[in-house]
């Protein structure tokens, strides 16, 4: 088993996809143990410390890598199965900001109304107990949440050597912030460029959906990612696996683009995948579909279409991927 483990100092840290060399070279098959920051970097500690005051904008929403896959050509597609993602520290925040969240003015919603108020949430992170525990920044409410840790931002580089902030979620990944994207899970990555050039980071203790206020209960997170190619495959937007589920995701504004994409991207895969005509599909997804929110703050606006696999009868999705790296996973941790 081929095992390598990264920790990034802090000026090793990316803030775009795309724009920057590979940090590595990997082989498929490889196993990553990698650290991620999280979204202020690890600068936001207690709730006196405002991310405007202690944060350098706009070096927000760290990622670490890019990693280069050996043999990775556009055209092909990267598997990356997430074998644990665990809370690296006992504490993690939250915040509001102004001009920016589901529920306030915005650059691109303009209102006459005061901005929301600055204010940071300090969540204690239980890891033996399996909670976070929220406060409330007024009054004595407090309340244990079950953690169910999963990383906001992975993706590749752009092609036509573009660079993408970080927070920006599209075709090549990105900011999606979808609660999915847990471990267990795998996430199929078109190819751009040569290597693939993949990177992770935005760890969160747990996230609602739709990502309402902007923010999740952002963590560092110790991450273990095991790596596949899948040569000669293309894929048009990232494509998320479990044990149960098929999931596609649309990253867009309107809100409703970002629906259609995620809903085309199903219904075209379920049709490649059980050669249903086109139609035939489109009928099936839309009686048995589900559709998550990912984030409803960002530049772009992410959802999900999702199907339980056994209505599909379809096998060997990406070369039956899924259940290999789950395998080799499986292996990593009984040996740890």
């Amino acid at each position: 088993m081929n095992v390598v483990s990264y920790r990034p100092a802090p000026e090793e840290l990316s803030y775009t996809f795309g724009g920057r060399p590979a940090i590595g070279r990997i082989r498929p098959g490889t196993i990553v143990e990698m650290y991620t920051e999280d979204c202020f970097g690890g600068r936001v500690r207690s709730v006196e410390d405002l991310p405007s005051s202690v944060c350098d904008f706009p070096y927000l929403n760290p990622v670490t890598g890019p990693f280069h896959v050996e043999g990775a050509e556009p055209g092909d597609t990267l598997a990356l199965h997430f074998v644990a993602i665990e809370p690296a520290r006992d504490w993690a925040v939250s915040a509001t900001f102004p001009h920016f969240g589901a529920l306030t003015g915005t650059h691109a919603t303009a209102m006459l109304t005061p901005p929301l108020e600055e204010v940071v949430w300090r969540y204690d992170i239980d890891v033996e107990k399996g909670v976070a525990r929220y406060h409330a920044r007024k009054g004595d409410f407090t309340v244990e949440l079950p953690l169910d840790p999963m990383h906001g931002t992975v993706g590749v580089a752009p092609g036509a050597s573009e660079a993408r902030m970080t927070i920006t979620p599209d075709a090549h990944g990105g900011n999606m912030d979808t609660p999915e994207l847990r471990a267990g899970v795998t996430v199929y990555l078109g190819v751009n460029v040569e290597g693939g050039l993949f990177a992770v980071g935005d760890g969160h203790a747990r996230q609602g959906h739709g990502e309402v206020c902007g923010t999740a209960v952002e963590a560092a997170m110790n991450t273990v990612v095991a790596v596949e190619l899948i040569k000669g495959v293309s894929t048009p937007w990232p494509r998320l696996e479990d044990d149960d589920h098929l999931m596609s995701t649309g990253s867009a504004r309107p809100l409703e683009d970002a629906f259609r994409i995620s809903q085309h991207d199903l219904v075209t895969w379920a049709a490649d995948l059980t050669g249903l005509d086109v139609l035939d599909a489109y009928q099936l997804v839309s009686q048995i579909g589900e559709a998550p929110v990912g984030n409803v703050c960002d530049t772009n606006y992410t959802m999900l279409a999702k199907v339980p696999k056994s209505y599909l009868g379809a096998s060997g999705v990406y070369e039956s991927a899924h259940e290999r790296l789950r395998a080799l996973g499986r292996r990593y941790l009984a040996q740890r």
